[in-house]
């Protein structure tokens, strides 16, 4: 637990997915808890539940506990959210944990077809948080949106194996990478969002793949002609005008004398 101690001296949420869901995980977790509670700081935990086969075997119990917290969503879609203790052993040590439930029944698609059965999802959290169910739940979602941003370093700069087995090589790659990435999240807040959006959608911010297929990836051609050698990259004035746009934004921010 060092190495996240010397973090900061502010209060921590760590954030797990499924994969850590087990007894001895959240009793080293509650230990730890108890710890930095004597030292005078806080730690709070947010870990995935992993309903493995109860979600279907125990279906009947699920429905019947969450009688009574039912909300529509929507025609027909409802869901139930409710909070719950559980009592765990690790090492002959009980420990009470609480978790956070939802569970969704779906009798309808989001068109207003019936289902021939209705589907049920449930899913759970173990938490510290002394939360409403729906702020724990949020607080969780955005651990996806976190994953969202590793997935575009290793797939959009192509960066899930590393390409050396010196650790100075691979140190240089990683700060290179972090480089590019900053500047390619730049171009596609300053360049891609708002008004100048693609005709696609609107969004808050684009994939670096985007900003890579839209602005940096151009098709050319070599053109020797009258012992000139020419770059011929087409007529997208869309693209063109996105471009001078960006680099205006880049010479000139916002707020300062042109």
């Amino acid at each position: 637990m060092t190495h996240r101690e010397g973090l900061t001296e502010q209060p921590i949420l760590l954030r797990e997915d499924s994969g850590f869901d087990s007894q001895a995980h959240l009793a080293l977790l509650e230990r730890q808890r108890q710890a930095f509670a004597e030292a005078g700081r806080r730690l709070d935990y947010l870990v995935k539940w992993n309903p493995r086969d109860s979600a279907k075997a125990d279906l009947d119990t699920w429905l019947a506990v969450a009688e009574g917290y039912w909300e529509a969503l929507r025609p027909g879609k409802r869901q139930a959210m409710w909070t719950q203790t559980v009592s765990i052993r690790d090492d002959k040590v009980e420990y009470v944990v609480k978790r956070v439930m939802r569970l969704v029944e779906r009798t309808a698609d989001p068109d207003g077809q019936l289902l021939i059965e209705p589907d049920y999802e449930l899913e759970g959290w173990w938490t510290s948080l002394e939360e409403a169910p729906e702020a724990v739940i949020k607080r969780y979602q955005a651990h996806a949106t976190h994953e969202q941003f590793h997935s575009e370093i290793k797939t959009d700069l192509d960066l899930e194996r590393l390409p050396s087995g010196k650790f100075a090589t691979n140190d240089l790659i990683l700060h290179l990478a972090q480089l590019a990435y900053n500047i390619l999240r730049l171009m596609g807040q300053l360049g891609m969002t708002g008004e100048l959006s693609p005709v696609r959608h609107p969004a808050k911010r684009r994939r670096l793949r985007t900003v890579l297929q839209e602005l940096v990836h151009r098709a050319a051609v070599v053109i020797d002609k009258a012992r000139q050698i020419i770059l011929d990259v087409g007529q997208d004035i869309g693209r063109m005008t996105l471009l001078k746009t960006l680099r205006t934004r880049l010479r000139y921010p916002r707020g300062s004398p042109c």
